[in-house]
């Protein structure tokens, strides 16, 4: 259905006609419509005459985007390759903290804590950074690998 608007207060006689041209036509309207548009002119027609609820007639609907059922984090520490030391859990693989990352300098690699007098952005909280403040520029040498350091990390902030 077309409305037409006008400035005159009684309606033009040639409104009756233009509708019912409209209407008559309105096949031919809607196919050069569609063709100029791509198809979207129907596609926008059937969205907004769609109702808002989908409605279920004899069909099957499976969400799949249904996720796990939520369980308790089990943190553990990892070094990524890009030297980043940070609380992952286990179950989700999901990033909880970043701790620090390692950083060479004087020629070896040390854990450096993310704290903003090490230039951090986004420091750890103020616990974190009390229970590591003792492995804050510790080496990495044969004697403590990546993996030693992680299990330290995880021993001081209580993950077991």
């Amino acid at each position: 259905m077309s409305d037409f608007f006008s400035k005159r207060p009684a309606p033009w006689g040639g409104d009756p006609r233009a509708r019912a041209l409209i209407e008559d036509n309105k096949a031919t309207i809607t196919r050069l419509a569609d063709r100029i548009s791509n198809g979207a002119y129907s596609a926008a027609q059937r969205r907004a005459q769609a109702p808002s609820e989908p409605q279920a007639k004899g069909l099957i609907i499976s969400d799949l985007g249904a996720g796990k059922v939520a369980s308790e984090a089990r943190p553990y520490v990892r070094i990524s390759p890009n030297r980043r030391v940070v609380v992952v859990d286990l179950e989700t693989n999901r990033q909880m903290h970043f701790l620090g990352e390692l950083r060479v300098s004087d020629g070896q690699r040390r854990f450096v804590l993310a704290t903003a007098d090490n230039g951090f952005f986004s420091p750890v909280d103020a616990e974190v950074a009390a229970a590591l403040a003792d492995l804050d520029g510790a080496v990495i040498a044969p004697a403590r690998d990546e993996a030693k350091l992680a299990r330290e990390i995880e021993v001081q902030l209580g993950i077991d």
